[in-house]
């Protein structure tokens, strides 16, 4: 007779455990991956190394409808003074960057700000582009729409703002691209929010998707 080992065999992993725990860790890598929850899961692949190629005419017409959870905003965009600005605006719209994507800066009387898939006022497309000021536009009333930048010059991304007022102090230092057609008073109804003095605020009111046309909204 022989003697039977006194080692206990070592204990085996399923096979198929196995595999669901690789397929289960290799989602989770994809998920990391190609979504950017900081940003409110805004997909990371929205970056670009450099701003996207003139494909509009710049003599042509272009609106846009911004889609909140409050209403519409209907904006007519200026091709003619800001080709690049509005090119971009279109070009982002159109990927879908917009879309989610919070009025993180609102300050009554002022103006209300949009555009950064971070909220928190520091985000962008991953390129910049150069101011346009020189077609003799003015921030002369309320509507005026125009690129956010960081105060340095060339510094505009995907971050756009809506005046409340005249604003003369901005004259030459924005590029003012467009002009709120109607939902002004969706604009005014935006929820005030200030990142710079609380961080913390719930989150601003939502975009829902931005949408672009060659004729006017109806």
């Amino acid at each position: 007779m022989t003697k039977r080992s006194a080692r206990r065999a070592a204990p085996r992993a399923n096979p198929n455990l196995v595999v669901y725990l690789l397929a289960g860790m290799l989602l989770l890598i994809v998920a990391a991956l190609g979504f950017n929850v900081l940003a409110g899961g805004q997909p990371l692949q929205l970056q670009w190394s450099e701003p996207p190629p003139l494909t509009i005419d710049p003599n042509g017409q272009y609106y846009a409808t911004i889609q909140t959870d409050k209403g519409n905003i209907d904006l007519v965009l200026f091709p003619q003074a800001a080709p690049q600005a509005v090119n971009s605006f279109i070009f982002l719209a159109e990927q879908g960057y917009y879309d989610g994507v919070t009025f993180h800066r609102v300050l009554p009387d002022f103006m209300a700000q949009g555009g950064d898939p971070t909220g928190t006022g520091s985000g962008g497309p991953g390129y910049t582009i150069a101011n346009e000021t020189g077609a003799g536009l003015l921030f002369d009333s309320e509507g005026v729409l125009a690129m956010a930048n960081t105060g340095q010059p060339n510094s505009n991304g995907s971050q756009f703002f809506i005046t409340y007022s005249p604003q003369p102090s901005l004259d030459g230092g924005y590029t003012i691209f467009g002009r709120v057609l109607a939902g002004m008073d969706v604009v005014r109804a935006l929820a005030p929010r200030d990142p710079a003095n609380n961080p913390s605020a719930p989150p601003g009111d939502t975009i829902t998707t931005i949408t672009i046309s060659q004729t006017p909204p109806s």
